[in-house]
């Protein structure tokens, strides 16, 4: 008799301390630092959110995915407050952890808040900015993310959920939709969950957002990145940051939603990859008012 073998989890990567939180973080390739925050999206890991574009990035940099507090494997401590700050002090946690002193950064919705968030208040720590279908400038919730923040574990609500995510529904199918649930329903997956964001949802966009002040005296090259079809965050907000950051650029993919890493995930490495490889000065530039 055999035992049948246990397969690893892809999810679970090393473990990190970070700003006091045991952090799960997938730490892979050489090359100049690129911290990757991902969505807020019930049962999100950091590998759920990159697990294709980490690969691709690592060709070239070393890739720091971590799963945010409240989310993934990362420990969920009592009492932990789920906010900016505490986000924001994780993630510059886990850079001081890993002896990276200054990083290239991309946040996807959330994690878009969250990476302008930590550009603002620390600007040395980053080189390079991308923020992808990102939070952060005031907008109206819209349906989409109401539904999402508001997710009650079912697998016909997670398949609801995934069609509002995904433009194209060949991405959409029972089997993802069985995995998204399951890992909804993890052992303290949805109590932490349904504490960060509980109606009404609008306070919480308004929480995440950074000054327009502040946000135009970012001193970093961006690479503003949004999927046409977003019904979850709206392209306005990007079109917002491009016009308000100064050295930002604007990618929009057509025939995309929100899933932009997922849905055109070749082209997205491609355009990600070649942004920060760029030559060319990275230091801040003096803003002409």
């Amino acid at each position: 008799m055999h035992d049948t073998p246990v397969t690893p989890n892809p999810e679970i990567a090393r473990s990190v301390v970070a700003a006091g939180i045991r952090t799960n973080c997938h730490d892979v390739g050489n090359g100049p630092p690129v911290l990757l925050i991902h969505g807020s999206g019930p049962g999100v890991s950091a590998w759920a959110n990159w697990r294709l574009v980490i690969p691709e990035l690592a060709r070239q940099a070393r890739v720091v995915a971590p799963d945010m507090v409240g989310f993934g494997y990362t420990d969920r401590p009592p009492g932990q407050r789920y906010d900016m700050d505490a986000w924001v002090g994780q993630a510059l946690g886990l850079l001081d952890a890993l002896d990276i002193d200054r990083a290239d950064i991309v946040g996807n919705s959330f994690g878009g808040a969250l990476a302008l968030a930590l550009a603002i208040r620390q600007p040395q720590r980053v080189r390079r900015l991308v923020l992808m279908g990102s939070v952060g400038v005031p907008f109206p919730i819209t349906p989409g993310l109401d539904a999402v923040w508001g997710y009650t574990p079912s697998l016909p609500h997670m398949r609801a959920l995934l069609d509002i995510f995904a433009w194209d529904r060949g991405l959409v199918n029972d089997d993802l939709a069985r995995l998204r649930y399951e890992a909804s329903i993890r052992p303290g997956f949805q109590e932490s969950f349904a504490a960060m964001f509980p109606a009404p949802r609008q306070r919480w966009v308004d929480a995440m957002a950074s000054r327009e002040s502040d946000i135009r005296a970012l001193p970093h090259q961006t690479l503003v990145v949004h999927g046409r079809e977003d019904q979850v965050i709206p392209l306005s907000n990007s079109l917002t940051l491009a016009g308000w950051i100064p050295r930002a650029q604007l990618h929009v993919f057509g025939q995309c939603g929100h899933w932009t890493q997922i849905e055109h995930a070749a082209r997205f490495a491609r355009l990600v990859g070649g942004f920060l490889a760029e030559a060319g000065a990275d230091e801040p530039a003096p803003l002409t008012r």
